[in-house]
């Protein structure tokens, strides 16, 4: 895929918080930087075109929407299950 095009959204979420924050997102370069950044600290990264899509809508520091949580928790659940297998 030509890096031009490919996009990338980072979420936190913790307990504490009403639901996942969009805390960086970008296209092209900034994409590849905000992978790079997340491989490098051990920070999970999935690939979900459609997901990041949606997620890309929204600005950063927002919490993501009710109708996108299902999705998201998906993600999530994936995620704690590879941390596990650790």
């Amino acid at each position: 895929m030509d890096i031009r095009f490919k996009k990338a959204v980072a979420l936190r979420y913790r307990s504490e918080l009403a639901a996942p924050l969009v805390v960086a997102k970008g296209k092209g370069i900034l994409a590849k930087k905000i992978i790079e950044t997340a491989m490098n600290g051990n920070i999970p990264v999935i690939e979900n075109k459609d997901l990041a899509e949606l997620l890309f809508k929204i600005d950063i520091g927002n919490y993501i929407p009710p109708e996108l949580y299902k999705a998201v928790a998906e993600v999530l659940i994936f995620i704690k299950k590879l941390e596990k297998e650790v």
